[in-house]
Order: structure tokens, then sequence, then C-alpha cells
């Protein structure tokens, strides 16, 4: 279904909508707030990005969005009061009708922007946003005191209510979206793939795990590199893990995980490649995908992309990866559209990768095709720009 089919409300026709979001680099906040202004477009609506720039901001404009700059990555207190006054004359010049927050220092001075001007707020809540102080837990809340509060999945819905009560009654599940026309397989030509293991230097004979993250600890890329050495040890001696994400200057993290591939001898086999533009490609590529998160996805779309192109996954059974992945014991081990294992644990990461690896093509096949249609019925691009769009609707009827 096209964005414009239907759902796109008469009512949003011609209004103005912002969304404020840090940078538009990688990352699902970002991501999602270019989806959400392309669908905005194609239902007649004016859609801006206030953010201070970033990779994404090309692809924005050649949707129909439009960017303006704007110093939202800040959490320097005095200056998010001055963004919020900025923010204010922008919402008066530009005539916009909702602003869509999606992190949380933007998101402090979208609301003290909004309030006064009686204009319609919106926050998502895209990670679990950890903090135990009373300062932390205070900043962090800016995120529940929308007018409504988008929950990317079930498990972080709960988060929301058990966190911040008050914002029970305002909770919006709206789960990330998948574009399926972008990830789907036929879209993938052999050319792209080669593309791709050249530029990583990925050898003829070499079968890809792909870990498709920051790199960052918790994402889990130690655990990984130990379950390399484990495969190599079972005698898997043709893979070549990829790391593929930025270190957002994480040195002293890129280091550790060199030092370690080399002391545990699995250096020839462990490939850091930094930032993928071509992911369809690169889930086309890789044998296996691989999310070994330490701690909670409050979403994870690595895990629904890979699995609308039909590749493998294997996943930490943490957060919102239930809703993702179905793995036994919730369905049969005939149903499975992955598999789900205990975090930190680089044993379990290599038999589970080692399954994968070893399916048989009658498997694979019927497997792929299942994780697809779960991804269509559940995941879809179509569905999360629809309920967002039918959310403002809702806010700004309201607001009459």
């Amino acid at each position: 279904m096209h964005y414009a089919d239907a759902r796109s409300p008469a009512e949003l026709r011609g209004r103005t909508i912002l969304q404020i979001v840090p940078e538009l680099d990688a990352g699902g906040a970002e991501r999602t707030a270019v989806d959400i202004a392309s669908g905005l477009v194609q239902a007649g609506v004016r859609a801006l990005v206030a953010t201070e720039g970033g990779r994404l901001v090309a692809e924005l404009q050649a949707k129909g969005g439009s960017w303006i700059p704007f110093p939202a990555k800040t959490k320097n207190p005095f200056s998010i009061l001055s963004n919020a006054r900025r923010l204010k004359r922008i919402i008066r010049e530009e005539g916009v009708d909702l602003v869509h927050a999606r992190s949380r220092a933007p998101a402090w001075s979208a609301y003290l922007a909004t309030g006064p001007l009686g204009v319609p707020f919106v926050t998502t809540y895209h990670g679990s946003y950890q903090g135990r102080s009373k300062v932390k837990i205070l900043y962090n809340s800016v995120m529940a005191r929308g007018d409504a509060v988008i929950a990317n999945s079930h498990y972080t819905a709960r988060l929301i209510a058990e966190k911040h009560p008050f914002a029970r009654d305002r909770i919006a599940i709206i789960h990330r979206g998948t574009d399926l026309k972008l990830y789907a397989p036929g879209q993938v030509d052999h050319g792209r793939i080669e593309r791709l293991r050249s530029a990583w230097g990925i050898g003829p004979h070499q079968r890809i795990i792909l870990c498709a993250a920051r790199l960052t600890p918790w994402k889990g890329q130690k655990v990984l590199i130990e379950a390399a050495r484990l495969l190599r040890e079972a005698g898997e001696s043709d893979i070549a893990i990829v790391l593929a994400g930025d270190d957002q200057g994480r040195s002293g993290y890129v280091r550790e995980l060199d030092t370690m591939a080399e002391t545990l001898g699995v250096k020839d086999m462990v490939f850091r490649v930094g930032h993928c533009a071509d992911m369809p490609a690169a889930f086309m590529a890789a044998a296996v995908v691989a999310v070994p998160s330490t701690e909670p996805e409050a979403f994870g779309r690595t895990a629904t992309e890979a699995q609308a192109m039909g590749t493998p996954v294997v996943v930490t059974d943490l957060g919102a990866v239930p809703e993702t992945v179905l793995a036994p014991p919730e369905v049969p081990a005939a149903a499975r559209t992955g598999w789900r294992i205990k975090p930190g644990d680089p044993e379990a990461l290599a038999e589970a990768l080692s399954g994968a690896l070893n399916l048989g093509a009658t498997a694979h096949d019927a497997m792929a095709l299942r994780a697809r249609q779960h991804v269509e019925k559940h995941f879809s691009l179509d569905s999360m720009v629809a309920a967002t769009l039918r959310l403002y609707v809702a806010l700004l009827e309201r607001g009459r």
C-alpha cells in the first residue's frame, strides 16, 4: 500500500509537522524521522526536520522533506533553554501544527516551546534511557511528557509505564517499520553483493556472519568474537565475522576488539568495515546475521530487516526481541523465524550460528519465507506511517 492510499487523512493535508532529532545519521530514531517525513509529504503534509545535519539530510530533502539547521544535539541546560526560545520562533514563523521529538535534549526544548503555544507535542521512546539519580530520571522523563508517547514495542511500553506511571494513559504502541520495497530479496542484484564483499575484503570462499551495529560494548561484539573462536575450534574455518557500524569515537573499544581478536587467534576472521550504506545488499551477502546485544533492545530493527531479506538471524533473548523473532519455546521449532539465545553466552551464540550456517536448502527457504511473512504482517513501514499519521490527526482534532 502506498502512503497516500486511503489512510492519508484529509485532516492532515496542508498541515505542517516538525520533527526534531539531534542528527540525521545512521540510527533508528534518525531513520524513522526520514521515513515519517516521507510519509507526511506523500500525504500532502509539509514535513520539517530540525537537526544539526548528517548523512540522511540529502535523502530527507530528496523525499520532499525540509531540513531546518538547528543545534539539537546540545545537552547544555542553558543551550536547551535557548533552543526552546528559538524553537518557539520557528513554530510561529513556519506555522507548525505539531512537534514530534525523538531524543531527550531536543525534547526538553520542544516541551518548553510547545506548552505556552498550545501546540501538540509527541515523543517517541526509542531507547531504554537508563538512569538512577534523580537528575537523570528527571532528564529522561521528558520522553514520557508528550501529549502522546509512542513506544516502539510492547517491551518499551511496559518500560515507560514502569518508569513514568503518569504517562500510562498516553502511550501508543507503534512498532518500528521496515521498508518492504527496499528490503526485498528480488531488489538486490548480484553486482551489489559482490561490490560489498570486494570492498570489505572478503574472500570468495568465506561465509559472512554479519553484526550490523554501532561499535559499543552493549552491542555484544566481544561475545561474537569469542563465538568466532569456538566456531573455528569446531571446524568452521571459512567464516568471516563482519562488524558493520560506526565507532562514534570509541577508539578505546575498537582497540579492545582488535586486541581480543588477535589474542584469540581469529584476527583473520574479523573484519571491521565501518558504516554500510547498502544494508539490503549486506543482509543478502550474509549467511547469517547476529544481534548479540548484552542489554535490552527497545526494538532492534536489524532483526526485522534481516528477516525481511530472508537471512537467518541469531539474537539475544532480551527486550523487544521476543516480539520480532519467533523461536522456541514460544513457537514450535518448525515455526521459528530465527534463533534466540541467552545474552553474554558465546557458547550458545556459537551453537546457534552453527545451526543457522548448516541449514539445509529446504529448511533455509522455508524459514526465509516465514520470516518475510512475519515482518510483512507485523512490522511494515506502511503500517508504522499509517499509525503515526492517525495519531497526529487524533491530537490535532482534540486540540480544536
